[in-house]
């Protein structure tokens, strides 16, 4: 009899104990470190709480939680037309994080959406006001510009953009011919300067060697022993036989002086004088 006297009490605390349990499961909750929770009460903003345990009035309070790390959104595809009339797909990244976590449940519907939207339609806007050769060779200066647009539209909503960047630039392939071609052209047009250059600066070489000939004739007669050398091989059949030019001095004086037959010496143009390279 005493023990089913003591029944009904052991009920009762069996069922406080579970009534107790519930409600402190709806009063208490953990926020991790890179966690802020926005706490409503009846409908009235109270403040952000966290990190660690927080304590919540059952029934009352209503906590929404907020991811303060860094968030990365992917921008879709975007076709567009560049201010030279050049047909693009281009796609890019945004990274962003919650910097005020009030603003980014108050004043915004759904921030990853609308941080996401902004990104899309300032990408367009931004396409449409480049060249397609500033987009693909000044990529950094579209970056940062994209990136001011989009912080300052979302700055009122607590979102503090950090960086974006165009991910891949989509050309039409008629475009890529045509940009293939026009650089084949630039090669070429650099090689042919090239190739004057080092014409101009052999003639030059070859003007300062002719002075120094000019100077000492002999010279003239060991750079012929040179190319002969320099022609001959091992299996070579040709036989070369070198004639000393002192041998065609006489010859050149007596034209140098006359005709032979006592009239004026022939009129001689002295050569010009080249410059030597020390």
């Amino acid at each position: 009899m005493e023990s089913l006297s003591k029944l009904p009490d052991t009920v009762g605390v069996v069922v406080g104990t579970i009534i107790v349990l519930v409600i402190l499961s709806q009063s208490i909750r953990i926020l991790r470190e890179y966690q802020r929770g926005i706490i409503f009460r009846l409908g009235k903003l109270v403040g952000p709480k966290g990190p660690g345990p927080i304590f919540l009035i059952p029934w009352v309070d209503r906590m929404v939680r907020m991811d303060l790390r860094v968030v990365t959104v992917d921008v879709p595809k975007q076709e567009s037309m560049t201010r030279d009339n050049v047909p693009v797909t281009v796609d890019a990244v945004v990274y962003f994080s919650v910097v005020d976590p009030v603003a980014a449940v108050v004043k915004v519907e759904n921030f990853l959406k609308a941080v996401s939207l902004i990104a899309q339609t300032t990408l367009r806007s931004v396409l449409g006001q480049s060249e397609l050769d500033e987009l693909l060779a000044h990529r950094d200066k579209i970056n940062h510009i994209l990136q001011e647009i989009i912080d300052r539209h979302t700055d009122p909503w607590g979102v503090k953009v950090s960086a974006v960047e165009v991910r891949d630039v989509i050309l039409p392939e008629d475009m890529k011919r045509t940009m293939a071609t026009q650089a084949e052209s630039e090669r070429e047009r650099r090689a042919k300067i090239i190739n004057a250059e080092g014409e101009y600066q052999a003639a030059e070489k070859l003007v300062q060697a002719a002075g120094m000939i000019r100077c000492e004739p002999i010279a003239l007669q060991l750079r012929f022993l040179q190319t002969m050398r320099e022609i001959s091989s091992e299996h070579n059949t040709t036989t070369f036989l070198p004639i000393p030019i002192d041998l065609f001095a006489p010859f050149i004086k007596n034209l140098a002086g006359g005709n032979g037959n006592g009239s004026a010496p022939a009129e001689t143009f002295p050569l010009p004088r080249v410059p030597i390279a020390k």
